[in-house]
């Protein structure tokens, strides 16, 4: 059990006042969050951890139970053995979120439990750049690999992919790698897989990520996150919560200009984050200086790893180059740390220290290295699922937490005969309006 502690007061455990709906939508996420992050722990302690009535706590676990989500242990464990006892509640584990993520090579499929740690996951090649062939695999994927654990019961689909993502549309509206512009991401998996489907960037999935389960992000108040790989961009946590902006266009880094940068851009400029950032460009001038073949970052690592002295220095000058892009966003953004996906900077102490050279010390300090190294080098892995149903709620998208808060909700009967086997059932409608996923 753990030992109940209150929440400081500006604790993002505890939830912002708002109205209606939205307050139930955040207050029934907190309670699953707490129990993820604390079960088994008792429904009292849940209270005192989030800062709810214990009323409005037994209300969100009744319904979050009928959803399968949460289960009461059957044998109570008892405070000294006097009192009333305390009924601990644990996660179904048998419950799974699907995974999707489009990089430039290949597409990675994945199941998750609620969690974020991977049960099964596959990566087939693109077949080209066509979207609808390239979402096809995914898809078939994600059918299969329930096909190998027919205990688990999908709950919904996280997609992410790198440019331009319109969470609210489900809109891949510009990812220029490989020349997609507004694909209906959110439509095409839906009607593949019948699964509630979440779609959102790459980097703000990664966020939520850190956010959610995270080493230094959980529980901070602010929080950018810089990814740079084949596309370099950026997203920026406050107070619990991601910022999105105006259809989704928030942390569009690509074309800021950098300190020192002198590599040619698509957009006629020079010395763009991007261009300067880009693992193909890792890889271009690993390829002129004779250390690898260029095609993969990962070889630029492993020679620097085997003692070549100049894939090492080029590692190294990757990095400052990436401080002064984290210099760039903590002048604006003034934020509590800093959170940094780049290749060297997740293998490399030297590549960290170069990093951190380029800012003052006390700033220094509040950089870190992704949570999740072997799960986002290069960016091809499933981060979407790590944000996707059961955890948060997109903007007026079916899901677990949907569901929670507004149980009328209906998931439709998935398509394929893999998910039809698990169909999600829709909950019995509440007694009176009102109730109501990212």
């Amino acid at each position: 059990m753990l030992r109940a502690v209150a929440p400081p007061p500006h604790s993002p455990a505890r939830p912002a006042r708002a109205a209606g709906p939205d307050r139930r939508r955040t207050s029934a996420r907190t309670v699953l969050r707490s129990v993820l992050e604390h079960g088994p722990v008792a429904r009292s302690t849940v209270a005192r951890l989030t800062g709810l009535s214990p009323a409005s706590v037994t209300g969100h676990c009744a319904r979050l139970a009928e959803l399968g989500l949460l289960r009461e242990a059957s044998a109570p464990r008892r405070s000294g053995g006097v009192g009333r006892p305390h009924l601990p509640l644990v996660d179904r584990s048998r419950l799974v979120v699907g995974g999707v993520h489009v990089a430039v090579p290949y597409t990675t499929a994945a199941l998750l439990d609620l969690r974020g740690r991977v049960v099964a996951e596959r990566r087939p090649p693109h077949p080209d750049t066509e979207p609808a062939r390239v979402l096809e695999r995914p898809a078939g994927g994600l059918a299969e690999l329930l096909g190998r654990v027919p205990q688990r019961r999908p709950l919904g689909v996280g997609f992410a992919a790198g440019g331009w993502v319109d969470r609210a549309a489900g809109t891949v509206v510009d990812h220029p790698l490989p020349g997609w512009r507004d694909v209906p991401a959110r439509t095409v998996l839906r009607a593949r897989t019948g699964l509630p489907v979440h779609v959102d960037g790459h980097t703000r999935a990664l966020a939520d990520a850190e956010r959610l389960f995270g080493r230094t992000a959980r529980g901070g108040r602010s929080a950018p996150h810089l990814f740079a790989g084949n596309i370099v961009d950026a997203a920026f946590a406050t107070h619990d919560e991601v910022h999105h902006g105006p259809r989704s266009q928030a942390g569009a880094i690509a074309h800021l200009p950098l300190a020192g940068g002198a590599e040619p851009c698509a957009c006629g400029r020079t010395g763009c984050l991007q261009a300067e950032l880009s693992e193909r460009t890792l890889c271009r001038r690993a390829r002129e200086a004779g250390v690898c073949d260029g095609r993969d970052p990962l070889h630029v690592v492993d020679a620097a790893a085997a003692g070549h002295p100049v894939a090492a220095r080029l590692l190294r000058e990757r990095a400052r180059m990436v401080g002064r892009a984290v210099r760039l966003l903590t002048d604006v953004l003034n934020p509590e740390s800093v959170i940094v996906t780049e290749i060297g900077v997740i293998h490399r102490p030297d590549c960290l220290a170069a990093l951190r050279g380029e800012l003052d010390p006390a700033r220094a300090a509040t950089v870190t290295p992704t949570s999740f190294p072997e799960s986002t080098v290069e960016g091809r892995v499933p981060l979407g699922p790590r944000s996707a149903p059961g955890v948060r709620d997109p903007a007026g998208e079916p899901g677990a937490l949907t569901l929670v808060a507004q149980p009328a909700g209906a998931v439709r009967q998935p398509h394929h005969p893999a998910l039809r086997r698990r169909q999600l059932r829709r909950p019995a409608a509440p007694a009176a309006p009102g109730h109501r996923r990212r």
